[in-house]
């Protein structure tokens, strides 16, 4: 993802909740939570190259998915 950061605006009442659920976690802040959530719920598409594309058609078609 992009390192480019823009600010958003949440109630205090749920970032108090969120802090309070990472608490004693490896996860260092509120912000680095809701990073993660989003980044799991709009992950990248992975771009493949023509021939690892062709790769995993023949792979398709020799478990029998497309002709």
């Amino acid at each position: 993802m992009g390192d480019e950061k823009v600010a958003i605006e949440i109630s205090k009442e749920l970032v108090d909740k969120v802090a309070e659920k990472i608490e004693g976690t490896s996860i260092a802040t509120v912000e680095e939570y809701i990073e993660l959530l989003l980044e799991n719920e709009f992950p990248e598409e992975t771009e493949y190259t023509a021939e690892e594309e062709e790769l995993i058609r023949e792979r398709l078609r020799r478990l029998g998915y497309i002709e």
